[in-house]
């Protein structure tokens, strides 16, 4: 790479609340990026203020020919990155501290997926030492991207094969015959949410490997939402009270949270089930937000009840609901939720951010955590039970509406993940195994309010080391379940037509 200047920019939120909040950050990460590439003898520019819309991608980003770094310090939105980038290949590297108070690092795995659904070659790196020039390898892969244009990372844990055994393939070979039988439909209620692009795959996509989407507006859940009888949703009210669920109305400076929130939340939970019914889909994408957050309580509870078998006018199944309208969640965890039954395990299959993480123990442990589609399973270890949930109101900052999220701490356990995203104009699976830790109540606790207190938490070694999810993992959401369904999930992905990789320490 020439001795060029060097821009910086930040990609942004569309939102102007969570870029005010981030800006102390963004500023002070800046600062050190800035450093660091004066100690290395580079010169750099600033891109001015935080790009929060498409178009201001294209018109900062677009003309600039020079090297680029973007500075991920919060939840930034992919397009705000990706319209002033693609069709260039001029030097491209995501930065982020390594921070749970403002997801950075997932803003940075969001950002970095998109560019590569979109075949825009990039780098990434990130650091969580208070002086990123006293980070050795922080600095020398700064200085590696700014000699080359790329930083490499080790694929040592990076696998393409694994034994399948006959078991696996004859669970496998189960599933496959009911897709073949009746593809898998998909609810489609609006579209991927908040600049999610690589988390849509389309009609395209999803016939080769046995999934049809359908989709409806989400205007239609405020307009069937009317219809909703008061004893529908008093029976609901009484059954999510019976079943466990501890609500947290009015606490907390939360006045405007209460059990009317809660019946409205409730409201669009019928209705959604109301559609599924009638288009006989087999699983949920929820846009989530932004779309009716001015209009209606967010959607978490109504997730968190279809993810739970435990549920008002319960089937007996889950009903599989991908948060953010997120295909690359929906496509393995209904895949996951299928080889679970087949296997005799429980069929709950948990959406989660890769939120944060850190070592406890000589251990690094992810902190998983999202506000949309964790089900009540992960919080109780019991189908026939919803205790151990908690709903707290979603930050008012962020959800004008009120209502209340589907939130707890994870139970200890084996699990399998998985992961479906667009590299090379092909579809790939990663799966690999791990487990659920139980953190003592202060490091949990410690943990938990540094990143989003009202969300469902899961502490979880992943099989993988931080740095090659940092480098490699091509998304911010994973799907998870409690169980060995490892060889069954690949077979299964190989025979669909995926590409299968394998992320463990092991591979």
């Amino acid at each position: 790479m020439s001795t060029a200047k060097i821009g910086i920019f930040w990609p942004g939120d569309y939102r102007s609340k969570p870029n005010e909040l981030a800006r102390p950050n963004a500023e002070e990460a800046t600062v050190q990026l800035e450093r660091a590439l004066k100690k290395l003898g580079r010169k750099s520019y600033r891109i001015e203020g935080f790009l929060t819309r498409p178009h201001e991608a294209i018109e900062k980003l677009g003309p600039v020919d020079d090297p680029l770094i973007g500075v991920c310090v919060h939840w930034c939105y992919g397009p705000h990155t990706t319209d002033g980038v693609v069709g260039k290949d001029s030097p491209l590297l995501l930065a982020s501290n390594f921070s749970g108070q403002w997801p950075g690092l997932v803003g940075l795995l969001n950002t970095g997926a998109c560019l590569e659904s979109l075949g825009r070659k990039f780098s990434r790196v990130w650091s969580d030492a208070k002086d990123w020039t006293a980070d050795d390898a922080f600095m020398a892969r700064l200085a590696e991207w700014c000699s080359t244009g790329r930083i490499g990372y080790s694929t040592e844990q990076i696998g393409y094969s694994v034994p399948i055994s006959k078991e696996a393939h004859a669970h496998s070979r189960l599933v496959v015959e009911e897709i073949r039988k009746r593809r898998i439909l998909a609810l489609m209620l609006g579209d991927t949410s908040m600049g999610m692009i690589n988390g849509y795959f389309g009609p395209r996509r999803l016939a080769p490997i046995g999934f049809s989407e359908h989709k409806v507006d989400q205007a239609w859940i405020i307009d069937r939402g009317r219809s909703i009888s008061d004893d529908r949703l008093n029976r609901a009210m009484n059954f999510v009270k019976k079943s466990g669920v501890t609500f947290h109305w009015g606490e907390d400076g939360a006045d405007d949270f209460d059990e009317n929130a809660t019946r409205e939340q409730l409201r669009d939970y019928l209705t959604v089930l109301d559609l599924v019914s009638e288009f006989k889909a087999d699983c949920v994408g929820w846009q989530y937000q932004l779309g009716l957050v001015p209009l209606r309580p967010p959607s978490d509870f109504a997730e968190g009840l279809l993810n739970s078998v435990c549920r008002p006018e319960s089937n007996g199944d889950v009903i599989i609901t991908s948060t953010e309208g997120d295909q690359g969640n929906l496509i393995p965890m209904e895949l996951m939720k299928r080889l679970l039954k087949v296997k005799g395990l429980h069929q709950a299959v948990m959406f989660h951010d890769v939120r944060w993480g850190a070592e406890y123990q000589g251990q690094f442990l992810w902190v998983l955590l999202n506000s949309g589609s964790c089900g009540g399973y992960a919080m109780s270890g019991d189908p026939a039970t919803l205790k151990g949930v908690h709903s707290y109101r979603q930050p008012a900052e962020y959800f004008p509406i009120p209502g209340g999220t589907f939130a707890g701490e994870s139970q200890p356990g084996n699990i399998t993940w998985a992961r479906a995203y667009l590299k090379d104009n092909d579809l790939w699976m990663d799966v690999g195994q791990g487990e659920v830790v139980t953190l003592p109540e202060q490091i949990r606790e410690q943990w938990w309010c540094g990143t989003t207190r009202q969300w469902p938490f899961m502490a979880a070694d992943l099989g993988v080391s931080r740095e090659t999810l940092m480098a490699h993992y091509l998304s911010n959401h994973i799907a998870v379940a409690y169980g060995d369904i490892l060889e069954e999930m690949a077979a299964l992905s190989q025979t669909l037509g995926f590409r299968v990789r394998f992320l463990g320490r092991s591979a």
